[in-house]
């Protein structure tokens, strides 16, 4: 059992009243029929303990789970329902599509609207191809750049997530330049051996490597706003730097845009500082929470893919309409008016009045945003842009202060290292009653 100060998990859940007989019981069946009864390892809780919550619907910013518990939603199904949940437009584009089929392993008109709808306002991409998820979009993007530079190895971050290629699941070794070691049991050391991690926002460490080891590099990747362990917030000098640095020594540069990409604009994160990648990757954003990723780059670049090219990746349900028009509607929405400064705004309030009163307590705790992505830590640094630099023994803190949130009808990601997000759909309401109850969370778990 995990201890959260003089309380355990348990306990301190049971300091609270709220109901979760059914959650209990689906979980104990769950246990069961799947691995640790989840089908992706974060939702068993076990960094937050207690009873992962079951959810039956959502509609707006609002979720409910199976014992009835309504709460405000900043998880977002972890980013992708930038519009909320059930979204009018979506569901009608949805519904529509679904009575003329689910799937036919054949090209539908629906591939070309969302690939037109992305490229024509998108200034950094030229051709795009379809997969099922964030995952398959950065496992092929790898591909590519191995195919079009005849080179091998790859550069990661330590503190970026690329979901779980194999040669990515790695963490770095000893020494300023190191082969990474792997972070799963399963995966072969030649593997992992093909992938360098050096540590974020560190210019000389990313020159050094290079000037050794260009000849052997194909890649370096990066979530240009790393958003998987904490908020990393990277500054802008170092983007540019590895902008500069891959063209100098003929490697490819990678935006994984899973979270970022249509969420912090609509050209991500390769507009917001205007940087031109050679591949960037998509996720569910473009799918109206559907399954479904995606990877673009120039013409000369993405030719090399098969039918065109020598480098092959395919896909049964790739392109599948159901996700398709869903992605219509949704990034059709994003494309309003103001969209995104609407956005912003809501999340700059929340941010800015949890800041006055962390501040007015004398708390150690930061929160940081960018678009309308945000995370707190149980920090006093203005500027945490390395994953070495999170506390994580502070995370029993964020425990406690996730339990009280989840009582009090407010849902996150259930671990300290994933951030929040707003949506379209918070209302005004919506956001005064996060700023209260997360105010509350902490004055109970620091004072």
């Amino acid at each position: 059992m995990v201890e959260l100060g003089n309380h355990t998990v348990l306990q301190f859940f049971n300091l609270f009243n709220m109901k979760n007989e059914n959650s209990q019981q689906l979980f104990e069946k769950a246990k069961t029929l799947m691995p640790g009864g989840v089908n992706s390892p974060v939702r068993a809780f076990k960094s937050v303990g207690g009873t992962p919550v079951f959810m039956k619907k959502g509609k707006g910013a609002h979720i409910w789970d199976e014992d009835g518990n309504e709460y405000v939603d900043h998880c977002c199904s972890w980013g992708p329902l930038i519009l909320g949940h059930a979204n009018d437009e979506v569901e009608t584009k949805i519904i529509e599509t679904i009575k003329n089929g689910t799937s036919f392993g054949a090209p539908t008109a629906l591939e070309n609207e969302l690939a037109d709808l992305i490229i024509s306002n998108h200034s950094y991409i030229e051709k795009i191809r379809f997969v099922s998820s964030g995952t398959e979009a950065v496992m092929s993007a790898l591909r590519l750049a191995r195919g079009v530079t005849g080179k091998s190895k790859i550069i990661k971050f330590d503190g970026c997530y690329h979901g779980h290629v194999d040669s990515l699941l790695v963490k770095a070794g000893s020494g300023l330049v190191t082969f990474g070691e792997s972070t799963s049991a399963g995966v072969p050391a030649a593997f992992a051996n093909e992938t360098i991690v050096l540590p974020l926002n560190d210019e000389e460490a990313v020159k050094s490597c290079l000037e050794n080891l260009h000849h052997e590099i194909a890649a370096i990747i990066i979530e240009p706003i790393p958003a998987n362990n904490g908020l990393l917030i990277q500054s802008h000098k170092f983007l540019v730097h590895l902008r500069e640095l891959c063209t100098q020594h003929k490697v490819l540069l990678i935006f994984d845009e899973v979270i970022s990409g249509f969420r912090v604009g609509f050209e991500g994160a390769a507009g917001l500082y205007k940087i031109q990648p050679d591949i960037i990757t998509f996720g569910k954003i473009i799918g109206g929470g559907m399954p479904v990723g995606a990877y673009g780059a120039s013409h000369e670049i993405m030719n090399h893919i098969s039918p065109l090219g020598p480098v092959y990746q395919a896909g049964t349900l790739s392109g599948n309409p159901v996700a398709m028009s869903a992605g219509i509607a949704q990034l059709t929405a994003c494309l309003q008016p103001h969209f995104y400064q609407h956005l912003q705004h809501k999340t700059d309030r929340l941010v800015d009045e949890i800041k006055q009163h962390i501040h007015a307590k004398g708390y150690e705790i930061t929160i940081y945003n960018i678009g309308s992505i945000f995370w707190f830590a149980f920090s006093d640094m203005a500027h945490l842009n390395r994953a070495d630099q999170i506390n994580s023994g502070k995370m029993s803190l964020f425990a406690k202060v996730y339990h009280y949130l989840l009582d009090n009808g407010v849902y996150f990601g259930p671990s300290g290292y994933e951030v929040g997000f707003v949506s379209a759909a918070h209302s005004e309401e919506d956001i005064d009653k996060t700023i209260k109850t997360m105010c509350d969370a902490f004055d109970l778990v620091m004072g």
